[in-house]
Protein backbone atom coordinates (compact mmCIF):
# COMPACT_ATOMS: atom_id res chain seq x y z
CA UNK A 1 0.00 0.00 0.00
CA UNK A 2 1.39 3.50 -0.70
CA UNK A 3 1.48 6.57 1.65
CA UNK A 4 -1.69 8.70 1.37
CA UNK A 5 0.04 11.44 1.99
CA UNK A 6 2.70 10.66 -0.20
CA UNK A 7 0.50 10.65 -3.40
CA UNK A 8 -1.27 13.65 -2.64
CA UNK A 9 2.21 15.21 -2.21
CA UNK A 10 2.94 14.14 -5.77
CA UNK A 11 -0.71 15.50 -7.46
CA UNK A 12 0.13 19.10 -6.07
CA UNK A 13 3.24 18.79 -8.91
CA UNK A 14 1.49 17.45 -11.84
CA UNK A 15 -1.39 17.38 -14.34
CA UNK A 16 -3.36 15.27 -17.00
CA UNK A 17 -1.02 15.55 -20.10
CA UNK A 18 -3.99 15.53 -22.15
CA UNK A 19 -6.37 18.63 -20.72
CA UNK A 20 -3.82 19.90 -18.42
CA UNK A 21 -6.14 19.87 -15.54
CA UNK A 22 -5.24 19.02 -12.07
CA UNK A 23 -5.72 14.98 -10.69
CA UNK A 24 -7.36 14.06 -7.57
CA UNK A 25 -7.61 10.54 -6.15
CA UNK A 26 -10.99 8.76 -6.89
CA UNK A 27 -13.24 8.44 -3.82
CA UNK A 28 -12.70 4.48 -4.55
CA UNK A 29 -8.95 4.28 -4.53
CA UNK A 30 -9.17 5.23 -0.79
CA UNK A 31 -10.01 3.26 2.89
CA UNK A 32 -10.19 4.82 6.00
CA UNK A 33 -8.41 7.60 4.34
CA UNK A 34 -5.25 6.53 4.60
CA UNK A 35 -4.50 4.17 2.14
CA UNK A 36 -5.00 3.10 -1.63
CA UNK A 37 -6.56 -0.32 -1.11
CA UNK A 38 -7.50 -0.83 -4.89
CA UNK A 39 -5.46 -3.94 -6.41
CA UNK A 40 -4.96 -1.31 -9.49
CA UNK A 41 -5.13 2.38 -8.03
CA UNK A 42 -5.85 4.98 -9.47
CA UNK A 43 -5.17 9.09 -10.18
CA UNK A 44 -8.00 10.82 -12.22
CA UNK A 45 -8.60 14.38 -13.49
CA UNK A 46 -11.16 16.76 -12.69
CA UNK A 47 -10.87 18.30 -16.19
CA UNK A 48 -11.54 15.77 -18.96
CA UNK A 49 -12.10 12.81 -16.36
CA UNK A 50 -9.35 10.30 -17.60
CA UNK A 51 -8.26 7.88 -15.28
CA UNK A 52 -4.32 7.04 -15.26
CA UNK A 53 -2.79 3.73 -13.04
CA UNK A 54 -0.24 4.27 -10.26
CA UNK A 55 2.52 1.64 -9.94
CA UNK A 56 5.09 1.66 -7.36
CA UNK A 57 3.61 4.70 -5.68
CA UNK A 58 3.96 6.92 -9.59
CA UNK A 59 1.30 8.27 -11.56
CA UNK A 60 1.69 6.57 -15.44
CA UNK A 61 0.55 9.66 -16.59
CA UNK A 62 0.51 8.19 -20.35
CA UNK A 63 -2.50 8.80 -22.49
CA UNK A 64 -2.01 5.32 -23.73
CA UNK A 65 -2.44 3.91 -20.68
CA UNK A 66 -5.41 6.10 -19.54
CA UNK A 67 -9.16 5.43 -19.36
CA UNK A 68 -12.40 7.18 -19.39
CA UNK A 69 -14.60 7.74 -16.23
CA UNK A 70 -17.64 5.45 -16.12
Amino acid sequence: MQSLQRIREVLELIVCPVCHARLSLPRASLEGGTSIVDETPLVECTGCGRRYPIEDGIPVLLEARSSMQE
